[in-house]
């Protein structure tokens, strides 16, 4: 152990912070992953600190004790050294008080010097790794505020995806190439981060492609939670006829011979589409377990170094987590992960709250090795499911079950006196009227007291909703879902209501509290750059135009949204989200200038070096020896092992 640690690890103790989260050490623990109780942002704040004030002493100390000499204080300093330095970089810190810098120093996960070349180079020791940024972008670390990747991991080596794939042609090429390796029993699965938009062709495969594309092999294709297309193999394997009993609010279209098509029609409820997502054949549980991994350093890929997620259809808990659980208690996630609990049972979601609020506390990080690095935060994004609506603009706009008033007062009350944060659900202004009525009841019986709380997309939202939520002290996590439902939008509703989806200026000069995130995966995308080229452009991924310069973000307010904003709802903003000293050491260095390139240009960037809590998670091109080692993808037939996760060319 290292003098800074030491001295580090006693101060800890007699200030009662635990070492292994950096927070203030629990009471008798009762969860069945035994893990540390954290007490937020004060005591995070409080660590980050003393990592730096006992690195100033520690070094201070070992030069005092040998010599008053220049020469000979320089040389101990360098035999102490810190882990990590970073040099020669152009860095963009969103640290109002230091803007720029081109260098970091990294020790105990946390940046203890942030600075200029010279200055930052005379910590290192002999211990220290160096790494020459080679005049490259550093950005913090991104963190997607609203995402489903635990429920993703479970599935995505089996997903063949769509992401950035310029023609309907080459996604059933794609198919076609598949089919030839998908073993009997499973399914050739095409599900988020595309839209038809951004094909040549503008337009859904047909049942009758899929089916030449694959004879013999079952293909399901779904559009966000819109429409799903199967092939004929599909249907059979599946079960649907004519006589198929069909959810509220879906269609199985039907051809002139009166059998299904293949076409899935959510109008506009999407329960087809869970329902059918549901019966296809799940990996096993190493399986899932080597698909998680790969996600996630996927994720690390693109830059992004915490994500949140918020549940999902058919994510139970804790059932469903078992494998996140498994990695987290192992500490295997590349990134900081916090994540929100999803009511599953219409009409039994204020006993599954009932459960879990008793189960396990907010704020519980199971990651034995890193702060903040699995952690449950509350309850979301479905809180009620009557009082959800849905993003599907090729249907009209749903209406609020009018007896979801209750239900949501029961379950936001049993929230707010167990003080568990929450988020919820709600793409229209009208529902989100209807669920301010009932949050401003509750908080007239039961006050909120700070407790923080968020709507969820928020695309139609308007002014005064706004000021209530700014009265009752939320947040609007917003995402980029107008990348790939923006065309539907317009076709739909015109420009003029277009271009205010979501008011992200007017949000902003609000003083809400605004975060960046996907949606990944079933619907956008997971790359968190489309949603940075979207912010700073308004473009659809359909090359339309939304947004006027009254809605638009400058690239560095963007990046904000992405960092800073986003760890306001994991409550992280004192400790992640920018590059200052004391802060989380998580970020990344760009393989082209974020704050430079040409508008078109930002959604090709990827990270080249991605760092969290001081350690390399990702590593490419001159860094790629720096790469951890992964596992080999599994299954042997994934799609993910032949085409990769994200389009590059046919060379991928």
């Amino acid at each position: 152990m290292d003098t800074t640690e030491g001295i580090l690890m006693s101060i800890s103790t007699r200030l009662n912070i635990s070492r292994t989260d950096g927070t203030i050490a629990s009471q008798a623990q009762t969860n069945q992953f035994e893990p540390v109780r954290r007490y937020r942002a004060h005591a995070r704040w409080v660590r980050g600190i003393l990592v730096v004030m006992v690195w100033s002493m520690s070094t201070a100390c070992s030069t005092f004790q040998v010599s008053d000499s220049r020469t000979h204080e320089t040389q101990l300093t360098t035999a102490q050294g810190v882990s990590l330095i970073i040099h020669n970089s152009q860095i963009t810190t969103l640290d109002d008080v230091q803007p720029s810098a081109t260098a970091v120093a990294i020790q105990n996960g946390r940046f203890v010097k942030v600075g200029m070349d010279e200055d930052v180079l005379a910590m290192r020791g002999k211990t220290t790794q160096v790494i020459n940024a080679q005049g490259r972008r550093m950005i913090p670390g991104m963190n997607d505020s609203h995402s489903h990747y635990i429920r993703g991991g479970l599935a995505f080596n089996a997903i063949l995806r769509w992401d950035g794939v310029p023609t309907l042609a080459e996604g059933l090429e794609m198919i076609r190439q598949q089919a030839l390796r998908t073993p009997n029993g499973q399914w050739i699965r095409v599900i988020g981060g595309w839209t038809p938009h951004q094909f040549q062709e503008k337009r859904l495969p047909t049942p009758e492609e899929l089916t030449k594309a694959a004879p013999h092999t079952p293909v399901y294709v779904q559009y966000f939670y819109s429409r799903a297309v199967v092939n004929q193999a599909g249907l059979e394997a599946i079960g649907f006829t004519e006589h198929t009993k069909l959810p509220p609010g879906s269609q199985l279209e039907l051809g002139p011979d009166g059998k299904p098509t293949g076409l899935l029609i959510a109008d506009p409820h999407p329960a087809l589409l869970y329902k059918s997502i549901a019966a296809l054949p799940a990996l096993s549980p190493d399986e899932q377990i080597n698909s998680t991994i790969h996600l996630f350093y996927q994720l690390a890929r693109f830059g992004l170094t915490s994500v949140i997620d918020v549940g999902g259809g058919g994510q139970h808990y804790p059932t469903n987590y078992k494998t996140a659980e498994q990695l987290a208690e192992q500490a295997k996630f590349p990134l900081r992960v916090s994540y929100f609990l999803f009511a599953q049972t219409p009409g039994k979601e204020y006993s599954d709250f009932q459960q879990w609020v008793s189960l396990v506390p907010p704020n519980t990080n199971t990651d034995p090795l890193r702060e903040d690095g699995y952690v449950i935060e509350g309850g979301g994004e479905y809180l009620v499911w009557d009082a959800a609506d849905f993003e599907n603009f090729m249907s009209p706009r749903p209406e609020l079950n009018p007896g979801m008033s209750q239900k949501l007062n029961n379950v936001v009350t049993l929230l707010v006196k167990n003080r568990w944060p929450f988020r919820l659900h709600a793409t229209y202004d009208e529902s989100i009227s209807k669920i301010l009525d009932v949050l401003e009841e509750v908080n007239r019986s039961t006050p909120f007291n700070g407790l923080r709380w968020s709507i969820e997309h928020a695309e139609t939202l308007k002014e005064p909703n706004m000021d209530r939520i700014l009265a009752l002290r939320g947040g609007v996590a917003i995402q980029d879902r107008m990348v790939f439902l923006g065309d539907d939008f317009l076709k739909r509703y015109g420009e003029e209501a277009a271009s205010q989806t979501p008011a992200i200026r007017m949000l902003l000069d609000k003083g809400i509290p605004v975060g960046m995130g996907t949606d990944g995966t079933r619907g956008s995308s997971f790359n968190p750059w489309v949603g940075l080229h979207w912010l700073v452009t308004g473009e659809t991924a359909g090359g339309a135009k939304l947004y006027g310069p009254d809605n638009l973000l400058t690239r560095e307010e963007a990046l904000r949204l992405y960092t800073v904003g986003s760890a306001w709802f994991s409550h992280e903003e004192t400790v992640k989200g920018r590059i200052a000293e004391g802060q989380y050491a998580d970020f990344s260095v760009l393989s082209a200038d974020y704050m430079k390139v040409p508008l078109e240009e930002i959604k090709k960037i990827e990270s080249v070096l991605t760092v969290v809590d001081g350690k390399i998670v990702w590593g490419a091109q001159d860094y790629v020896s720096l790469m951890p080692s992964l596992p080999p993808i599994k299954p042997d037939w994934s799609p993910v092992k032949y085409f990769g996760s994200y389009w590059k060319g046919k060379n991928n």
